[in-house]
């Protein structure tokens, strides 16, 4: 068993709720926790919901105009949440493009990128309406933060 924790499971997870968060910073590189759920409470996302929000999100967010600095997008495999890693980040903006990202797929009226056999590992497990519910759910929870709210 390695002796050091990862950064990760040295924060006390009964404090979380949803919001964004800074959870590390290394180097140039900020990893943020797009928190959507409080840990251990709240019903868990759907392995659907999770993935459908994965691949609007990382679409849409890789398309804007911070699309070059992000690194990665994904969920959390306690299914409460997503890290976003971008680089150079400005934080108040990285926000501003988290909650038009949210908007931008609360308002999508297409079919969902990446939705084939060729495209994705389990194209089956996709849904543009449950990407849509969650997001206006998350967004619901953090349309009115800012960048001093971003310490755990």
């Amino acid at each position: 068993m390695p002796s050091e924790k990862i950064a990760s499971f040295t924060v006390d997870h009964r404090k979380i709720t949803p919001g964004v968060y800074i959870s590390r910073i290394d180097g140039g590189v900020t990893t943020y926790d797009l928190r959507t759920r409080k840990p251990n409470t709240d019903r868990l996302m759907s392995n659907s919901a999770m993935h459908s929000v994965e691949h609007l999100f990382a679409t849409f967010i890789r398309n804007s105009e911070m699309g070059k600095q992000v690194i990665y997008f994904g969920p959390m495999g306690c299914q409460t949440g997503f890290y976003l890693l971008v680089s150079n980040a400005d934080n108040k903006a990285v926000i501003e493009v988290i909650k038009q990202t949210l908007i931008d797929i609360i308002n999508y009226g297409g079919e969902m990128p990446g939705n084939s056999e060729i495209e994705c590992g389990n194209y089956r497990n996709l849904s543009v309406e449950l990407a849509k519910e969650e997001c206006r759910r998350y967004y619901s929870a953090i349309k009115d933060i800012d960048e001093k709210d971003l310490v755990y």
